[in-house]
């Protein structure tokens, strides 16, 4: 299978959970604001939205929205961690928290920091808004190593993925110690190593490529 991929990307977490579950993909790279593949193609004829990430399956179709993609990936490995049996509580935690990393902390929290096009007076309050998230989040983590207890889970990829976006945008998460342990106990896990190497080899040949 291949994944469809963007530096500094939300799709790291997809990547993630595949090496999590030891299943391999071929990454391809998208020049996304360009919507643009390493051989020239248009992106938007393998996803029309234009957006990263997209899956492309052995029957090649394409699997698009990475919380969705991430269950998809699980379940091919019922008897992993990552993710709970279909229609258990347990799997609707999983996924209330990946509907809420999705929606109050991507699209709704930092979206409006990373678009050049987010007014100026916008800013600081878009800003405060994902304090605010990341402050109810450290309170959350006080009492669990992981946002549904003590297991990595697909939720904890696309947690740790889009937190990690604080680097970016200049956010301490120093004030908010349980967050931090947090993103220091993922970002030492083989998955998470070898994903983030991948994703800083093809930042660097991109570099290369452009200085050329």
């Amino acid at each position: 299978m291949k994944l469809y991929h963007e530096v500094r990307g939300c799709s790291l977490a997809v990547d993630i959970v595949a090496r999590e579950l030891g299943i391999p993909l071929e990454l391809i790279w998208v020049d996304v604001p360009r919507k643009l593949l390493p051989d020239g193609t248009d992106y938007y004829k393998i996803n029309p939205k234009g957006q990263v990430p997209s899956l492309e399956l052995p029957n090649g179709e394409f699997l698009s929205e990475g919380a969705v993609i991430m269950q998809y990936l699980a379940d091919m490995r019922p008897n992993s961690e990552l993710c709970a049996t279909a229609g258990t509580l347990a799997r609707y935690r999983i996924m209330e928290w990946m509907s809420f990393v999705a929606s109050d902390l991507h699209k709704g929290g930092f979206m409006p920091l990373i678009k050049k096009v987010t007014p100026d007076d916008y800013r600081p309050i878009a800003r405060q808004l994902v304090m605010t998230r990341l402050k109810w989040l450290n309170d959350h983590l006080a009492e669990r190593d992981y946002l549904t207890g003590p297991t990595f889970t697909i939720a904890d990829a696309h947690c740790y993925t889009i937190v990690m976006w604080t680097e970016y945008q200049n956010i301490d998460v120093s004030p908010w110690p349980h967050l931090q342990a947090y993103l220091q106990r993922i970002s030492r896990r083989d998955s998470v190593i070898a994903a983030k190497a991948a994703e800083r080899a093809e930042a660097e040949r991109s570099a290369k490529a452009t200085a050329s």
